[in-house]
């Protein structure tokens, strides 16, 4: 076995431990939220307190990411997490438990995921090789699935058997265990091209030109932040749609979860096919479209359709899974190494932060459209995104190249 593969094992054997910690905890909190508080608003602050922070903050993490050691970042990250997340977990256990003390857990996390994310996405191209990218994304992607069937489960029974405070342990205990199988390691970093003297803004800058000087990349950067911005309010609508419109409970959402899991699971799998490793772009266009039309045909069935949606939404979670890891390949192969932790933190910032004016409107749009409404028009909406793509010029240029290459 070759040393990338064995480094890659130990690596995916912690983060497989401390994702489905996480996972775990995060989906205890979603429906804690939802059963404590039933409302669309607080499950939208809640997002916001989750991502508000690492959209901030990425927009300089990167800087430090490409200047620090990726190793020791990842490792810092996850024992700041796992300090927020105890410290949340004491409150908990001693009876003050309040919706802030949530908000607070989530906006810690999110920080520290600002520096580990784009960390971790900008060290693979540094360990595998280029052609192993898709087969490594779809991987990650697999993790994050099992992860997603899992965590619902296991969280939909532990809120029913333990306090939150035992629950929330849990993901103390995976990030000790990520951060000890990192140590095992060595993760290269990449060569600097110069000794310039560090300068933030002109650092930004040059990750901003890697994104602007590919036409084709920038585009794919436009849409995605309109993609994610129609996308967000759904995702979190999802619970209140199981709960409101199909009479669920904590068991039908947990079954919701575990269908988008499935879904992951399906389209790491289908990223492996090797035919398909050369379809980046086009398999990017195409997944807005059938995302779309899933939360069109969600929006559509009446209440007594639940196991139709959760059947369609594991084709929703193998659009996504696809989508995400074809969009990761995408930006490793295209930009410079050095420049890749500003480029994925840059990436996540500006991608989110349309997203946020979608997630102050989720309690109006719950109570004034429809959460089957919104499912619908934010489908459509994605859908027709995806169609476009094929229409704008730079991109319509690397689908003819990928085509190329394969004849």
């Amino acid at each position: 076995m070759s040393n990338w593969k064995r480094t890659f094992i130990t690596i995916w054997t912690g983060q497989l431990i401390s994702t489905l910690s996480s996972a775990i905890v995060g989906f205890a909190v979603i429906f804690w939220l939802s059963i404590e508080t039933g409302s669309a608003e607080v499950l939208a602050f809640a997002t916001i307190a989750a991502l508000l922070p690492q959209m901030v903050l990425g927009l300089f993490t990167g800087v430090f990411i490409d200047r620090w050691s990726r190793k020791k970042t990842m490792i810092l990250a996850d024992v700041f997490i796992a300090l927020c997340t105890l410290g949340i977990a004491v409150m908990f256990y001693t009876g003050d438990a309040r919706v802030t003390y949530v908000y607070i857990l989530l906006a810690f996390r999110s920080a520290g995921a600002a520096f580990h994310i784009p960390a971790m996405q900008a060290s693979v191209p540094l360990l595998a090789p280029e052609d192993q990218l898709m087969r490594i994304a779809g991987i990650n992607n697999i993790i994050q699935s099992v992860s997603n069937i899992a965590g619902p489960a296991i969280a939909a029974i532990l809120i029913n058997l333990l306090d939150m405070t035992w629950v929330l342990l849990i993901d103390v205990v995976g990030a000790i265990i990520a951060c000890v199988s990192l140590l095992m390691v060595h993760i290269p970093n990449p060569i600097k091209k110069d000794a310039v003297q560090p300068n933030m803004l002109r650092e930004i800058m040059e990750g901003l030109k890697e994104i602007y000087k590919k036409p084709g990349l920038l585009w794919m950067f436009i849409l995605s932040v309109l993609a994610t911005f129609f996308i967000m309010p759904i995702a979190v609508l999802f619970p209140l749609m199981t709960l409101h419109h199909f009479s669920g409970n904590a068991y039908h959402m947990s079954v919701i979860e575990i269908a988008w899991g499935i879904g992951m699971l399906l389209g790491g799998a289908i990223m492996g096919i090797s035919r398909l490793r050369s379809y980046k772009i086009i398999l990017i266009n195409l997944m807005y479209f059938i995302l779309g039309m899933t939360f069109v045909f969600s929006g559509i069935l009446p209440a007594s359709g639940f196991i139709f949606f959760a059947a369609i939404t594991i084709f929703g979670g193998i659009s996504m899974a696809i989508y995400s890891g074809a969009f990761t390949v995408v930006l490793q192969t295209l930009v410079e190494p050095s420049a890749l932790g500003r480029v994925f933190s840059m990436y996540g910032s500006i991608t989110l932060l349309p997203s946020m004016i979608g997630l102050l409107a989720t309690g109006f749009i719950a109570d004034s459209i429809g959460i089957t409404n919104a499912f619908i028009i934010s489908g459509i909406a994605i859908a027709l995104l995806g169609l476009g793509a094929f229409l704008v010029p730079p991109l319509k240029v690397m689908v003819r190249e990928e085509v190329r290459s394969r004849e």
